[in-house]
């Protein structure tokens, strides 16, 4: 393949990637958007493959049957509910390729020439430099994430003496290794140090947040991912890669900053540690008593109601209840009953996480409404299902200004006429924060497997 038609393919690919990214942006059109993300990535593939600058043909087919095939064995087996660590997860290898092709770029340097080769060459440095740098960073932070999406490592956020000294301390000292590298024209031992550097600050940055804040970690990951790849980019001069990555770093910020306005917290104040920072659930307040109701009384509540809106929360995914949901929403729909969802921008641990669950149980997308959508109706609600939400419908984040997650928007279920939340237990939920919302005279609370206590109600009704 001729280089002319190898940039051909690439813009055409990049197209493919913006339309993706268009189409991902609606439900309603995230099928095709799918398919034109996959599309772009064949063509880019092909032209990579049978590009003029293209070596070791046989090595490269090996590695990607390797990888395919582990990719589609994970894909069909991986759960709904495992797609947050899973992203995580892939999110590090994309900081390992660039950290490893950052090596190999310094070991064997492209040759340049000219009146600007000088030039070149010291842009070539800090290129390595840096992508080496972010690579390490997102390598293990996501490693963290992952531990702590997996339950392998405390949600609980890591407060080391001087954290935020020691955070700027490894910058500041990165930075000057990166002068020492650019002025020797070069150094092994600075290049080492700075990786293992850029390794312990990627694991303490992410450990020391929250698991509140851990669907806005997911996605800070994703931007960071999208630059590593993109200095990988600028390292192996691959436009295509340089734009893919700065499309993926670009949304990431976006969807990140988004999710940090909705949840009334500014980026900085999530990276600086988070959530729980202060997190301790005070054994001097009196909430008073709980309210148990069973499967046949939320059946009878139900079918007496006009109006209903369920709030999903990650419990509903654990439990794997989204196709019990559409069932008694269908049910209920038949009878007459305006059924409604309203999510929030962080509900589960991954942005998005509840509108692919409820999609993929084939509840119509006209009816999951977002959080500002639908908070102005819950006064004229006649019952509220909160299946497995618990810090994103907690009411102290408006009445208490000492509450850790205070400020924070959520989802007013406690203006309904009734509130039925689905539960396990009386445990608080990932922030570690109580819940008021719990010990209301018109919430209920209805213990139990959220799969079962749903196909339970879908019964009754």
């Amino acid at each position: 393949m001729s280089a002319g038609l190898a940039q051909a393919a690439y813009i055409v690919a990049a197209l493919f990637f913006i339309l993706s990214l268009a189409g991902l942006s609606k439900q309603t059109t995230a099928r095709s958007g799918n398919y034109y993300g996959i599309a772009g990535m064949a063509i880019a593939l092909i032209a990579t493959i049978f590009g003029p600058h293209s070596q070791g043909f046989g090595m490269i087919i090996v590695a990607m049957v390797i990888g395919g095939s582990i990719g589609i064995f994970y894909a069909r087996k991986v759960e709904m509910t495992e797609m947050p660590e899973l992203v995580a997860i892939l999110h590090s290898f994309v900081g390992m390729a660039a950290v490893l092709v950052g090596f190999n770029s310094y070991f064997d340097p492209p040759v340049y020439s000219g009146e600007f080769a000088h030039t070149e060459h010291v842009i070539h440095m800090v290129e390595v430099f840096l992508g080496v740098f972010i690579g390490a960073v997102t390598f293990t932070g996501s490693i963290v994430a992952f531990g702590k999406l997996r339950g392998v490592i405390s949600s609980s956020p890591l407060n080391l003496p001087h954290k935020h000294k020691m955070n700027l301390a490894a910058v500041v000292v990165s930075t000057l290794l990166m002068i020492y590298f650019v002025k020797a024209d070069g150094s092994t031992f600075a290049l080492i140090v700075m990786t293992l550097i850029a390794f312990a600050f990627g694991y303490h940055l992410v450990a020391s947040i929250g698991g509140a804040d851990m669907p806005v970690v997911v996605s800070m990951l994703n931007s960071y991912s999208g630059w590593a790849a993109a200095a990988a980019g600028f390292m192996l001069a691959n436009d295509l890669l340089i734009v893919t990555g700065a499309l993926v770093g670009s949304s990431g910020a976006i969807l990140s900053y988004i999710m940090c306005k909705a949840m009334n917290r500014s980026f900085i104040s999530v990276i600086a540690g988070g959530f729980g920072q202060e997190i301790s659930v005070s054994e001097d307040v009196e909430y008073g008593e709980h309210r148990e109701v069973s499967a046949e009384d939320v059946a009878e509540m139900l079918k007496d109601s006009k109006n209903v809106i369920i709030t999903p929360g990650y419990g509903m995914a654990v439990a794997q209840a989204q196709y019990p949901v559409q069932d008694i929403t269908e049910k209920l729909r038949a009878k007459g009953i305006n059924v409604r969802f309203g999510i929030h921008p962080v509900a589960g641990r991954l942005p998005g996480h509840m509108n692919v669950l409820l999609a993929e149980a084939k509840v119509p997308y006209d009816i999951v409404l977002e959080m500002d959508e639908i908070n102005e109706d819950f006064p004229e609600t006649d019952t509220v299902l909160v299946i497995g939400a618990n810090d994103t419908v907690n009411p102290a984040a408006m009445e208490d200004p000492n509450s850790p997650i205070a400020g924070m928007p959520v989802l007013e279920v406690w203006n309904a006429k009734n509130v039925i939340v689905f539960k396990r237990s009386m445990n608080t939920g990932y922030a570690g924060v109580q819940n008021p919302l719990f010990f209301k005279e018109n919430t209920a609370m209805l213990f139990g497997d959220a799969k079962e206590s749903v196909d339970a109600i879908a019964k009754a009704i």
